[in-house]
């Protein structure tokens, strides 16, 4: 079993939604700050929300109003709610440690913004 593992993507047209999840093993998520990062076709992955483990969250400017980072600690599990999608949102969505990620990673959810 996986310990990072990604779901919820699918197309979507532009200015619709769509809810992230991520199962995280429990030994990583209770010592960890946790974060959501995205790799677009030819780009370089990049963290786009974080979420300490007290709550506190930031995020990447282009995604600031739009998407929201959340933990639920008894399920070991963090979200990213994304709203009025952009077709540049395109990419493939990874869950890991923020700020500075792990040396694996999950196999991702692909989200395709799209009309």
């Amino acid at each position: 079993q996986g310990q990072l593992v990604e779901s919820g993507g699918g197309l979507v047209q532009p200015g619709g939604s769509l809810r992230l999840s991520c199962a995280v093993s429990r030994s990583i998520f209770i010592i960890n700050d946790m974060g959501w990062y995205r790799q677009a076709p030819g780009e370089e992955r990049e963290l786009v929300a974080m979420i300490t483990r007290g709550g506190r969250t930031n995020y990447e400017d282009s995604v600031k109003g739009r998407f929201t980072i959340s933990r639920d600690n008894a399920k070991s599990a963090v979200y990213l709610q994304m709203n009025s999608l952009k077709t540049e949102d395109t990419a493939v969505y990874y869950c890991n440690t923020g700020p500075r990620a792990m040396n694996f990673w999950g196999k991702g959810t692909l989200v395709t913004v799209s009309s």
